[in-house]
């Protein structure tokens, strides 16, 4: 089944002050401090809109006029589309998705256990795998592939995905010419460049480096996303006591003044661009000077990033269910759904690294997939929470059932049990003794079997042949030319 749309915005981490005090404090940073732009074009054209530019320094101090503008011109609501249009997702208005993330360079083989090299099959297979799955909702490229070369592994991880999945797919590249292939092939999947226009197919991650700087690369594919109008994602990943401050407030208000950085940047290149302000801000472990992906204060500053793009009633792509365990044990199940729970109840729109990451960012898992789908629908239920009204309260059936009756057989429990209670597919609700009659299996081996059977029967022709022939030639043109470029 699919979830029907569930918002959050229950849980708020900030007070309605403490929101706004952080709005001016970034302001404050954005226009005193500034951002470093690593491209003289888009310097110019920030000065041809009233901000100071020192060309010499690549810095760029934005005025809040010019801040606020983009904010307010920026569309509010984004859709991302699939091949299938029961599958599309709107981001707005505290609605909730929850999807995968990476790019992780390993896998935990399905057969033995052991962590390998990520492969292009692992994107086509985890694809599939997503195609099942009742609440992981949309296929953010998971695995950098290690079979194909790395100038043109994100154009081949979108062919995989494009040719696999039904579900939105988004993700990051490399380079800029990974751009202009990645969206010729979604021209020949959409059937034309108007269609694509009207459902975009494929969405982009552009990220700026912390502390308040963008790399030449990811800046020039932020500009060259947004003349094409394809929705983009603002992402910025300051770790607080390190690429960050060490306070969360310190650190929260860094990540808006990055992520808004590049909200102006994409309204300045083309107004109305569809962008979505993002953030995976996190902790570094000030023992171990590492990443932390399933820190608790991970989930405080995502799901305070997403009170933030409410007030600025933008869409957010935030994290949730990560998890620094390396394999799928108890830390992946208690860190995963903390985490998951806080940023879903916060409202953020499209919260990816939700299903099958382990390691931090290094290492993707099929089983922690599926264990990862059961965490996401326990938390979109509770999300749900319990709705009240004259049949739900239930006097009448109370009633006719009385003191010492039971409700199993009355119309009121059929009707309603389906829709009011979860039902797991890995959790395992039977008695022990039966439980031991049927292999003592624990929810990690319930889960790899899942995977095995899922796959096993998967749908792989998912487009025309034609399509697929098209699509083919494409990418073997792309990748050809920028391989011979980058000689």
């Amino acid at each position: 089944m699919r979830p029907n749309i569930i918002r959050g915005g229950q849980y708020k981490v900030l007070s309605t002050d403490e929101v706004y005090d952080t709005h001016l404090a970034t302001l404050e940073v954005l226009e005193k401090v500034g951002v470093k732009i690593n491209d003289e074009q888009l310097l110019r054209l920030l000065k041809d809109n009233g901000a100071m530019i020192d060309f010499k320094l690549k810095r760029a101090w934005i005025p809040q006029y010019l801040v606020m503008d983009a904010v307010r011109r920026a569309p509010r609501s984004v859709k991302l589309c699939a091949k299938d249009s029961k599958y599309d997702i709107r981001l707005e208005d505290r609605r909730v998705y929850f999807g995968t993330g990476g790019s992780a360079v390993y896998v935990l083989d399905l057969d033995t256990g052991k962590r390998r090299n990520a492969v292009l099959g692992d994107v086509k297979n985890l694809a599939l795998l997503t195609n099942s799955l009742d609440y992981v909702q949309f296929f953010h490229l998971p695995v950098h592939p290690s079979d194909v070369p790395n100038e043109v592994a994100s154009l081949y991880r979108y062919h995989a995905a494009l040719s696999h999945c039904i579900k939105p797919v988004y993700g990051g590249v490399l380079t800029i010419d990974e751009v202009d292939g990645t969206i010729k092939m979604a021209t020949v999947i959409a059937g034309g460049k108007e269609e694509l226009r009207k459902r975009p197919l494929i969405s982009f991650v552009t990220c700026v480096t912390a502390p308040l700087t963008w790399d030449r690369t990811y800046v020039r594919i932020l500009a060259k996303v947004s003349r094409k109008r394809i929705p983009i994602i603002i992402s910025s990943e300051p770790l607080a006591g390190g690429t960050g401050p060490a306070t969360l407030a310190g650190t929260l208000v860094q990540q808006n003044a990055e992520t808004l950085s590049g909200v102006v940047l994409t309204q300045l290149v083309n107004l109305g661009t569809p962008v979505i302000y993002g953030t995976v801000a996190t902790i570094m472990d000030p023992k171990l000077g590492n990443y932390v992906a399933g820190a608790v204060e991970m989930g405080l500053l995502n799901a305070a990033a997403a009170q933030l793009a409410q007030y600025y009633e933008l869409p957010i792509y935030a994290t949730g269910g990560m998890t620094d365990s390396k394999v799928p044990d108890a830390q992946a199940g208690y860190e995963k759904a903390i985490t998951a729970f806080m940023v879903g109840l916060a409202g953020a729109n499209l919260i990816h690294d939700a299903a099958g990451l382990l390691d931090g960012v290094l290492t993707y898992s099929y089983e922690q997939m599926i264990i990862d789908d059961e965490i996401l629908g326990m938390v979109l239920r509770a999300m749900r929470g319990i709705e009240v009204n004259d049949d739900t309260l239930a006097v009448d059936v109370i009633s006719k059932v009385g003191p010492g009756g039971h409700f199993l057989t009355q119309k009121h429990t059929s009707k309603h049990v389906g829709s009011e209670f979860f039902f797991p597919r890995i959790g395992n609700r039977e008695k022990r003794e039966r439980w031991k009659k049927t292999g003592a299996k624990n929810a990690g081996q319930r889960s790899k079997e899942m995977v095995k059977e899922t796959l096993k029967h998967a749908k792989f022709d998912l487009i025309p042949r034609d399509i697929k022939d098209e699509l083919d030639r494409v990418l073997n043109e792309e990748a050809s030319r920028i391989l011979q470029k980058s000689k």
